[in-house]
C-alpha cells in the first residue's frame, strides 16, 4: 500500500492533493469492497449528486476514478490512498473513529391494497426518513456524508417529488431503477426488484364436446398490488397489461367456448394470434392433430370472348382441404394442415416472378397479352384447371402486299392460316391497322377471323416510316402527289417491284443526276443574269418540267423576281402584297416586255382571259378565292409567301384552293418561328 501511496503522491498536483486531504479528514471516503487484488471506494463530495467511484490495485500500483477530471491523479484518488494508508492496522475496509458515511435505503409499505414508498438514510445501523431531494442537497454544504450512486439518481428521476402512495404509471421506471440498488425492502423485509414484467397466461382445456379458452395470472405471482405491481416470491415486478382486444378483455377472463366444428379457427387463427401476445398452455389432448402437407398453387383458367381470365389459389392438401384467402385459412373439409408461411411466401413470390399473378386475385388478359400469357403457361409446372388458354394461338406472320397503278398505290398485309382440314385461308389486314399497332409497340395483331398474327417487325423497321409517310401523303383515291413519287420509287426498288409509270419524268432525281440542265431563257427576256441567278432559273425550270412546285427563298435584293420572270410560261397569276404590286408591273415591262399584263385589283375588276400575267393581292385572293380558283393557271406565283405560313388562315386556305400546273412561292423569310411554316 505504501508503494501505491508514494506513486499517487508523486503524480498528483498540489491542489488536488490538498483537496484529497480535506476529503479524507471530512469522512467522505467509504470502502465499498476490498479484496487482495482490488479495493473499491466511494467518495461523497457533499456538493454532488453522485459519489465518484475509485478503484485501487495496490500490487500493480494503478488506480482509476469515474469522475470527469482530466488529471492523471484526481482529488478522489488522493483521498482514497490517504485514508487507506492511515488505517493499515485494521485493513482497508475497517471503520475509522469518524462517523460512517450514510447510504440510502428504499422502503415499500403495504397500504390500502397497494404500495406506499419512502426513502431513508441509513448510518451506523440507524435509519431515518430522507427529506428533500438529491438535487437540492447537491446545491448546499452538509456535515453529513451521504454516498450516492448513479442508481440512486435514477431512482430520484423516476420518483420525482412523490412520496407515500405511488401511481401506477411510476412503477415501471421506479422498479427498473431500484433493480440496481442494494438496499430495497418491503415492510422491512429485504427484496429485489425487476424491470421484467409479468403478464397473463392463456389456457385451453376441454369443455363438453368442444374447448374452452381463458386467461389467468402467471403462476409465479404470489401477491398483486393495486399500483400495477406484483410480488413474485421476494421479487417485486410490474404487471404487463395484456394486449387484448376489447372483446377479448370481456370474454377471456371467464372463458370462450369453441365447438368441435370451430377447431380450425381455434387452431389456425385464434391461438397463433394469441401466442404473439401471451404464453398459451394447451391442457387438452382432443385438439385436432395438424398434418404436415406442403402448400401449392392451383390455376383456374377460362376464356371469355377475347379475354383470358386466370384465378390462382393457394391451397393445402390433395384434394384441397384448406384455402388461403387474404392471409386467412378457409377450411374446405378434411384434416387441418400445419401452416407453413415460409413456403407460402416462396410460392407467392415464384408465382409473381414467373407469371405476375397474386393468389386470390383474378387476372384478365386480352389480345396479344393473352397470347403471350398462354405461352408462359406452357412452362408452368403447377396444376392448371381448364383449357381456355389453349385457344389463344399464333398464326403465321403477316406479309406485305403492294399494288401499283399509274400514280396510285395500295398496300395491305396478309397471313395464311391453315384450317382444320389442311386447307389454308388468307387473312387480309389494312396497312393503317398494321402501322398503328407497330407504332403502339405491339408485336401481334388480332385477326377478325380469330387468332393473332405476328407483325413483320423486320420489314416494318426497314420500311415502316417510309410507308407511313406515303400513306399520309396519299389522297382518298390512293393517288400520290408528284413530290412523293421519288419516295415511292425507292420503296419499289427496295421491294423489287416495278416503279410507277409516272415516275419517268422524275428519273433524274434518283439516278444519273450530274447537275441541273441549262435552261434556255425566253426570247423576250431583257436582262443579263448573274451566275447564281442563272442557277436559280435552271433549278426552277427543272422543277417545272418535273411537275413539282418550288420555294425560292433567296435573301432580299438577289433577284427573286427576275428569276421568276425568266421561267413564266402560259397563263400566270401573281399574288403579291399591295405595296409591291406595281413593282411587279414595272419589272414585267422592263424584263418581259412581250408579255400582256392585267391588273386584278381595284374597281372595276375583272379577269382578262387574254392576259399572259394577271397581278393581284393577297387580300383580293382571300375575298375572291372562288373566282380565282375557277381558272386552271399554268403558273401561280405567291410573293412574300410568309403570308400563308399559318395553314389555318383564310388566305392560306384560299391559296391552297388555286389550281395550277406550276406553283412558285417567293420569300426572304421561309422560317420565322417553327419548321411547320415551311
Amino acid at each position: 500500500m505504501q508503494a501505491l501511496f508514494e506513486a499517487v503522491r508523486q503524480a498528483c498536483s498540489p491542489d488536488d492533493w490538498s483537496r484529497g486531504v480535506e476529503l479524507s479528514r471530512g469522512g467522505a471516503v467509504v470502502v465499498d469492497h476490498a479484496t487482495k487484488d482490488e479495493v473499491m471506494l466511494r467518495i461523497s463530495t457533499r456538493s454532488g449528486m453522485i459519489s465518484p467511484t475509485v478503484k485501487l490495485w495496490p500490487e500493480d500500483k494503478d488506480w482509476s476514478c469515474n469522475c470527469s477530471s482530466q488529471a492523471e491523479v484526481c482529488a478522489h484518488v488522493a483521498a482514497a490512498v490517504i485514508v487507506l494508508r492511515h488505517a493499515p492496522q485494521t485493513g482497508p475496509g475497517a471503520p475509522s473513529q469518524r462517523p460512517a458515511a450514510a447510504r440510502l435505503r428504499y422502503c415499500f409499505m403495504r397500504s390500502q391494497g397497494g404500495l406506499a414508498f419512502e426513502r431513508a438514510v441509513v448510518q451506523d445501523g440507524q435509519a431515518r426518513i430522507f427529506e428533500g431531494t438529491l438535487s437540492a442537497r447537491a446545491g448546499r454544504q452538509s456535515e453529513e456524508v451521504l454516498v450516492t450512486t448513479q442508481a440512486d439518481v435514477a431512482v430520484e428521476l423516476a420518483l420525482g417529488s412523490r412520496r407515500g402512495w405511488l401511481p401506477r404509471e411510476v412503477m415501471p421506471k421506479l422498479l427498473a431503477a431500484l433493480s440496481r440498488c442494494a438496499d430495497v425492502r418491503l415492510d422491512n423485509v429485504s427484496i429485489t426488484t425487476s424491470a421484467t414484467p409479468v403478464g397473463l397466461r392463456g389456457c385451453v382445456v376441454d369443455e363438453a364436446d368442444g374447448f374452452k379458452l381463458f386467461v389467468e395470472p402467471d403462476a409465479s405471482v404470489t401477491e398483486v398490488f393495486a399500483n400495477g405491481a406484483v410480488l413474485c416470491g421476494t421479487t417485486l415486478r410490474i404487471v404487463k397489461e395484456p394486449e387484448l382486444t376489447a372483446r377479448e378483455r370481456e370474454v377471456l377472463p371467464t372463458g370462450r367456448y369453441f365447438a368441435a366444428s370451430e377447431a380450425l379457427e381455434l387452431v389456425t387463427e385464434v391461438l397463433p394470434a394469441l401466442r404473439k401476445r401471451l404464453t398459451v398452455d394447451i391442457r387438452t389432448q382432443r385438439l385436432p392433430q395438424l398434418v404436415s402437407v406442403p402448400p401449392r398453387v392451383v390455376l383456374e383458367v377460362q376464356r371469355e370472348g377475347d379475354t383470358l381470365t386466370v384465378l390462382p389459389t393457394l391451397v393445402y392438401g390433395e384434394p384441397p382441404t384448406v384455402r388461403v384467402d387474404a392471409g386467412r385459412l378457409v377450411h374446405l373439409g378434411g384434416a387441418i394442415p400445419r401452416r407453413d408461411e415460409v413456403a407460402e411466401h416462396n410460392l407467392v413470390r415464384h408465382l409473381r416472378n414467373a407469371l405476375g399473378l397474386v393468389p386470390g386475385h383474378r387476372a384478365q388478359f386480352t389480345a396479344a397479352d393473352a397470347v403471350r400469357f398462354a405461352a408462359k403457361l406452357k412452362t408452368w409446372q403447377g396444376e392448371i384447371r381448364g383449357e381456355g388458354h389453349k385457344t389463344f394461338v399464333l398464326t403465321p406472320p403477316l406479309e406485305p402486299r403492294l399494288q401499283l397503278d399509274a400514280t396510285t398505290f395500295h398496300l395491305w398485309f396478309e397471313t395464311a392460316n391453315p384450317g382444320p382440314s389442311g386447307h389454308s385461308s388468307s387473312h387480309r389486314m389494312s396497312a393503317a391497322t398494321v402501322l398503328r399497332a407497330w407504332h403502339d409497340g405491339a408485336s401481334l395483331v388480332p385477326l377478325t377471323e380469330g387468332g393473332w398474327a405476328p407483325l413483320p417487325l423486320s420489314w416494318l423497321q426497314r420500311f415502316g416510316h417510309r410507308v407511313a409517310d406515303l400513306l399520309a401523303a396519299r389522297a382518298a383515291n390512293g393517288s400520290l402527289p408528284r413530290y412523293a413519287l421519288p419516295e415511292l420509287a425507292r420503296l419499289c426498288d427496295a421491294l423489287e417491284q416495278p416503279r410507277p409509270p409516272e415516275f419517268a419524268s422524275l428519273q433524274a432525281l434518283l439516278e444519273d443526276f450530274h447537275g441541273l440542265p441549262e435552261a434556255p431563257l425566253p426570247h423576250d427576256v431583257q436582262a443579263i443574269l448573274r451566275p447564281y441567278q442563272q442557277l436559280g432559273v435552271n433549278w426552277l425550270a427543272f422543277l417545272r418540267q418535273a411537275g413539282l412546285g418550288a420555294l425560292l427563298a433567296d435573301d432580299m435584293g438577289l433577284g427573286k423576281t427576275l428569276q421568276t420572270l425568266c421561267v413564266l410560261q402560259g397563263r400566270t397569276l401573281v399574288v403579291a402584297p399591295t405595296s409591291v404590286l406595281h413593282h411587279w408591273a414595272d419589272d414585267l415591262r422592263q424584263f418581259r416586255p412581250a408579255l400582256r399584263v392585267s391588273m386584278y385589283h381595284g374597281p372595276p375588276r375583272a379577269l382578262t382571259a387574254t392576259a399572259d400575267v394577271t397581278l393581284t393581292t393577297s387580300a383580293i385572293l382571300r375575298l375572291y378565292a372562288d373566282t380565282l380558283a375557277q381558272t386552271t393557271w399554268d403558273t401561280v406565283v405567291l410573293d412574300e409567301a410568309q403570308a400563308i405560313k399559318n395553314p389555318d388562315s383564310q388566305v392560306a386556305r384560299a391559296a391552297y384552293g388555286l389550281r395550277a400546273n406550276f406553283r412558285l412561292a417567293l420569300t426572304g423569310t421561309p422560317v420565322e418561328n417553327r419548321l411547320d411554316e415551311l
